[in-house]
């Protein structure tokens, strides 16, 4: 099937898949960062902050 792909073709994908797997992973641990307060006190209310 991935045969026939020019080689620099299938670089360019296999980076770009990087690069949005990075940006969504940066993002993910962005937000993380700044609502970790308020999603920790929610898990404590609900008696779910043991599994930190």
């Amino acid at each position: 099937m991935f045969a026939d792909i020019h080689p620099s073709l299938r670089l360019a994908a296999i980076v770009l898949a990087g690069l949005a797997l990075s940006a969504v992973t940066g993002l993910a641990f962005a937000s993380w960062i700044e609502h970790a307060p308020a999603i920790f006190l929610t898990l404590v209310e609900q008696g779910m902050a043991w599994c930190f």
